[in-house]
């Protein structure tokens, strides 16, 4: 997990979004390994989503820089980052609340890494998380083996 955020960076701000998805993860049965933070802009983004993509098969989850602030540059970085987009991921999040227009995060696969961008607030980056929970871990079943068997009509 990534939190993007100049406040948290230089101590003015706690990390209230990072906790929060740490601990929707964990009640969903997902193992955060590990949870980092940078710097607001597109480099320090991109750099960070680099370094936890590689080598790295699993669900990275990025909060905060998705909004339409100046620094706001996540979906940027994220999108320089990823070979292939999952744009259904993205319009699911932003589809569970009207807010959600506000959100400019994007989805995509770096190798075998899924990364979802979710905004900066806790009670916004737990609801769009939270909207496709329980289709992540199909995703990473399929990147990891393309002949994964897919839910019947029920799932959905």
């Amino acid at each position: 997990m990534l939190t993007v955020s100049d406040g948290v960076i230089a101590g003015t701000r706690q990390d209230a979004s990072g906790v929060a998805l740490a601990s929707l993860l964990a009640e969903n049965g997902f193992e955060v390994v590990e949870r980092r933070a940078c710097s607001d802009g597109t480099a320090p983004v991109s750099e960070m989503l680099q370094k936890m993509a590689a080598g790295f098969s699993g669900l990275i989850v990025t909060t905060g820089g998705t909004g339409f602030t100046e620094r706001d540059l996540t979906p940027e970085a994220t999108l320089s980052v990823i070979q292939r987009e999952a744009p259904g991921f993205a319009e699911a999040m932003r589809a569970v609340n009207p807010l959600g227009m506000l959100s400019r995060g994007v989805a995509g696969v770096r190798d075998g890494a899924l990364i979802l961008n979710t905004p900066g607030s806790p009670k916004g980056s737990v609801e769009m998380l939270g909207a496709v929970m329980k289709y992540i871990p199909h995703a990473l079943a399929l990147m990891g083996d393309p002949h994964a068997e897919h839910p019947g009509p029920s799932a959905g």
